[in-house]
């Protein structure tokens, strides 16, 4: 199988690339031209796993740029390049637009053509988000793929029309597209924009320097966290054994307030700061429950998790360290 990725030099585009190869794929993966591959931390790469890919140039804001990528037939393509922040697609939402949902577009034109041309008939793999979901109707409750899709940031929004984008292609050109909304997830190399390894920083900072007092964001919210290996599995069995139109949630069911994790992350630190908060640190659309339930990925594929939430935080510890 030739699987072609986007977003393949970041945190999660590296953990998959690694996997496609282990699996035998023949790999092509995408980046940014302005920012070329280097290495990226825990999750980077080896050398031989580098020279084994075939890297191209992609700018998803430029379609010329789009449509040379696809220019080869493949038999796959993972999209996962994206404006992948929150906080980043709130400072700029109208660039999160070009970039998430105006970026798909370019791709499923790219591929729709090569499907009416003949040249190629290949699955696609959309990443979108489970934020699309929104705070939801019924709090603490488990979110299913059938759920009102109700963005709350910029950012969730924006991976809405990314997937509108790619349902309507299906709906109008039976181009064979996937949607997976992965939970959040962690694991080595991914950067402290993000929870997991922002706390795991502070945390080992203040035992460093000896500080009683951590700043944290809100730690009121319940969320899941699957470790990276787990959720670059469920993509590459979605590859296999995915239905064309349908939506999966890529979840385990199992959530954590953030304060408990803070706690759990201290302990794994060998720290017992107080967190306090910082009004700079916290998020105006936070959702107050997001987990979710992945039954309909665990019948059509045989997927299930594999590593625990002190696998994933003791990995980020490790890579931080290193």
């Amino acid at each position: 199988m030739k699987v072609f990725v986007t977003g393949a030099d970041g945190f999660v585009g590296r953990w998959l690339i690694r996997r496609l190869l282990d699996d035998g794929r023949d790999v092509s993966g995408a980046v940014r031209a302005s920012q070329p591959v280097s290495p990226g931390g825990g999750g980077d790469l080896t050398p031989e796993e580098r020279a084994a890919v075939r890297w191209v140039p992609l700018e998803l804001t430029d379609q010329e740029s789009v449509r040379r990528c696809l220019e080869p037939p493949y038999d796959a393509v993972v999209h996962l390049a994206a404006v992948a922040s929150a906080l980043e697609a709130a400072r700029d939402p109208g660039y999160a637009w070009t970039v998430n949902a105006g970026g798909t577009a370019r791709i499923v034109h790219g591929l729709t053509q090569a499907k009416t041309e003949g040249r190629a008939d290949p699955l696609l793999l959309v990443i979108s988000t489970s934020e699309v979901y929104g705070r939801g109707e019924a709090a603490f409750r488990l979110r299913v793929e059938t759920d009102p899709v109700a963005p709350c940031s910029p950012y969730a929004a924006s991976k809405a029309g990314s997937e509108l984008a790619t349902l309507e292609a299906w709906r109008r050109t039976g181009l064979r597209v996937v949607v997976a909304r992965p939970f959040a997830h962690t694991g080595p190399g991914q950067d402290t924009r993000f929870v997991v390894p922002a706390l795991a920083q502070r945390l080992t900072v203040a035992k460093r320097v000896g500080a009683p007092v951590v700043k944290v964001g809100n730690l009121e919210p319940v969320r899941e966290f699957l470790h990276v290996r787990d959720v670059v599995d469920a993509y590459a069995r979605l590859l296999v054994r995915g239905q064309p139109g349908e939506i999966y949630n890529v979840a385990s069911g199992e959530g954590i307030p953030l304060e408990q994790l803070f706690f759990k992350l201290a302990d794994l630190v060998g720290v017992r700061p107080i967190p306090e908060v910082d009004p700079e640190l916290m998020r105006r659309a936070d959702i107050a429950h997001l987990v979710g339930d992945g039954s309909k990925l665990r019948a059509a594929t045989g997927w299930m998790p594999r590593y625990s939430l002190d696998d994933a935080l003791r990995d980020v510890l490790d890579a931080q360290a290193n």
